[in-house]
């Protein structure tokens, strides 16, 4: 029988005890630590769910023999973890979007993947079935050539003024909708085509926030043709949860897809994948995967099975650390166009 992994995560909010929750129901994987600030959540998991408990990551990584570690914790925080970790050399995942800026982010990629070490990030909309379907119908041609995009997402977080309390009123911090939502939708950008070379027309708008944006709205262009757009605001309280949608244009149709399902437009029938001329309805349940736990979405359990994987069989990586910086330098490129546009009306 295999030696179970022994993973520990370090930072037990909310998408800590997610993971906690379902890394413990993969076959070989055992979380056998936690590390959090939080005394009342150390007392509550040490006693009901019977792991080593710390009040920060150097005691967890000093007391526990560890094969990997979960890093959930606010990215403002993430520098000093992820430098503890590579010299102890275990293998990593570490929630989205990982470090605050593409310097940090490129010198943790070279450094993991010189150890040897698997390291991957939590854009978890690389897990999921129906995006991880339509991008390969997009590879396979469906819509002809892909020419123009469009990326959103919407949540319900911050709907009201909450002043300057918490992580997320402070881009230090990694808070703000660039940081914590646009993220994901600039990832999904680059799942379906790669990194876009350039952004244009950015405007960061405050709804309910004091130091950060609420609302994201930028233009993004590769130089082979290709071009979108990407919308994302995280105020908008007609949605329930996280929402990312995602349209593509191509010259022979259109796909528009999101977490649940997908609406696909063609020029022409296409009998390899058993699609009519016109519009045509897909469905989660028509293309969902098999995982072990379900929490919030077959992909959160699928993306830690495949870290898992990584680490037993040498796997491949479906978000590395490189993929992560390459999301960070868009995202200085939005900074920058913003603070570019306003400087120029401001002199106007």
């Amino acid at each position: 029988m295999t030696t179970p992994l022994k993973l520990g995560i370090i930072g037990a909010g909310r998408m800590g005890i997610t993971h906690f929750s379902i890394a413990n129901a993969l076959d070989g994987v055992s979380v056998t630590s936690v590390a959090d600030p939080s005394k009342l959540i150390t007392t509550m998991l040490g006693k009901y769910a019977k792991v080593s408990t710390y009040k920060d990551y150097k005691g967890l990584l000093k007391g526990e023999e560890l094969d990997g570690v979960l890093v959930c914790t606010p990215p403002a925080f993430n520098p000093e973890i992820l430098d503890a970790v590579l010299e102890r050399r275990l293998h990593v995942f570490c929630e989205k979007p990982f470090v605050l800026n593409a310097a940090d982010g490129a010198r943790f990629a070279a450094a993991y993947d010189a150890a040897g070490l698997v390291n991957q990030v939590g854009y978890v909309n690389r897990w999921n079935d129906m995006f991880t379907h339509t991008r390969r119908l997009v590879e396979d041609g469906l819509i002809g050539k892909p020419l123009r995009f469009r990326s959103e997402m919407f949540s319900p977080t911050i709907i009201r003024d909450v002043g300057d309390a918490g992580w997320r009123a402070s881009h230090a911090n990694g808070g703000g909708a660039v940081f914590e939502m646009a993220s994901h939708a600039i990832d999904l950008i680059a799942y379906f085509f790669g990194a876009p070379d350039r952004v244009g027309g950015t405007s960061l708008s405050k709804v309910y926030s004091k130091q950060v944006e609420d609302i994201v709205s930028t233009s993004l262009f590769y130089d082979g043709g290709l071009a979108g757009t990407m919308y994302v605001n995280w105020s908008d309280a007609s949605f329930r949860k996280p929402t990312n949608k995602f349209e593509v244009f191509g010259s022979e149709g259109k796909l528009q897809v999101d977490q649940h399902g997908a609406k696909i437009h063609l020029k022409a029938a296409n009998e390899k994948h058993g699609l009519k001329e016109g519009w045509n309805q897909l469905y989660i349940t028509d293309v969902h995967s098999s995982v072990p736990f379900y929490v919030r979405g077959i992909e959160y359990t699928a993306q830690l099975a495949d870290f898992a994987a990584s680490i037993r069989d040498k796997a491949p990586v479906r978000c590395t650390f490189a993929d992560a910086a390459a999301n960070l330098r868009v995202i200085e490129q939005i900074f920058a166009d913003d603070a570019a546009i306003r400087r120029a009306g401001a002199a106007a």
